[in-house]
């Protein structure tokens, strides 16, 4: 018969697991509160500049996101930008040396959430924010083609998203549920979170809106499908599908056409690459999943806000933007 000292044991192990949990929780929901409490007061705000918002997660990945940070940082647009760390197991001393550039701040999130992409920092000066990944950098050119193309569309038009990279969502009657597509031609409802510019309203709308608490509680379930959610809520406020861009180039180093070997002669900045994204996983099993986040985010609604849109803006190059390294040259990810 198991002693009691033993029975004893599970259940202290129990309650330190319970009481870590617990304390989890009420960090993000602690974070969550804060961030929510934060009011913008539009005339606080500059309209002229823009903050980016650049998640972290992978250690490997850091000397390359350091790299990025800085190429954000010395746009003349840019105000600032929030590195958002959201490995809660890193050591601080591997995240504060070497030091990020200058006018680039570190914020550790509570959790290793995807939610926390896209919370209202009190830091934020700017009407408008970019929200990007630590994979991706368009020049300076397409930045500036964004933020304009934003501020052109934005003026008195809540909801805006601007991007470079379009997705689509289609009915599959077959099986009587939403699918996630590429864009068919000239026809997309969705942006990706790679590089997106949006208001600072949204970021408020997103986290802080009770409505959408078990939509975001399905982002923290699945790992997967925040910017689908935000595509969700900037429809919901706009009526109108996202605006796509083409402009400048676009280094994106996620994207799985790259050559295999490419990450790695791109020296220290590029190992590691292509394992860690989430898209690089799971192939269809990822279509699978985030057709299933289009359904039940519109089941938890109660509603299906997101639009098409037809064409996008061009500032005067064709083509696709993303560039891969292929045979030792940056060249357009289409180009075989």
């Amino acid at each position: 018969m198991p002693s009691s000292h033993h029975h004893h044991h599970h259940y202290l192990v129990l309650l330190l697991l319970l009481f870590v949990l617990g304390a989890a929780l009420l960090a993000v929901s602690g974070e969550q509160e804060a961030a929510c409490e934060v009011q913008y007061r539009q005339e606080d705000l500059r309209p002229d500049r823009l903050t980016v918002l650049l998640s972290g997660y992978s250690e490997r990945r850091l000397p390359l996101l350091r790299a990025i940070a800085g190429a954000y940082a010395a746009h003349p647009l840019v105000l600032a930008v929030i590195v958002l760390w959201c490995n809660p197991s890193t050591p601080d001393d591997r995240l504060l040396f070497p030091r990020f550039p200058p006018r680039v701040s570190l914020h550790r999130t509570a959790s290793s959430s995807l939610n926390s992409r896209f919370l209202p920092h009190a830091s934020i000066r700017t009407a408008a924010v970019a929200v990007a990944d630590d994979d991706v950098l368009p020049d300076a050119a397409a930045i500036s083609f964004a933020f304009a193309a934003w501020q052109q569309r934005a003026n008195g038009r809540p909801g805006t998203l601007v991007g470079f990279f379009p997705r689509s969502h289609r009915l599959d009657l077959a099986r009587g549920r939403w699918a996630y597509a590429a864009p068919q031609p000239g026809r997309y409802s969705m942006v990706l979170t790679k590089f997106l510019v949006l208001g600072v309203d949204l970021l408020r709308k997103y986290s802080c809106s009770p409505e959408l608490a078990a939509a975001r509680a399905v982002v923290d379930r699945e790992r997967n499908c925040e910017d689908i959610l935000m595509n969700f809520v900037a429809a919901e406020e706009s009526g109108e599908g996202p605006v796509l861009v083409e402009a400048g180039s676009v280094r994106d180093w996620g994207d799985p056409r790259n050559d295999a070997n490419a990450n790695a002669s791109a020296g220290e900045e590029g190992t590691g690459m292509k394992a860690v994204g989430l898209s690089s996983r799971g192939g269809v099993g990822h279509w699978e999943k985030r057709g299933e986040c289009i359904t039940e985010f519109h089941r938890l609604l109660g509603r299906m806000p997101l639009r098409y849109s037809y064409g996008k803006l061009v500032e005067a190059s064709v083509g696709e933007q993303g560039l891969c390294s292929k045979g030792g040259r940056l060249v357009r990810c289409d180009r075989e």
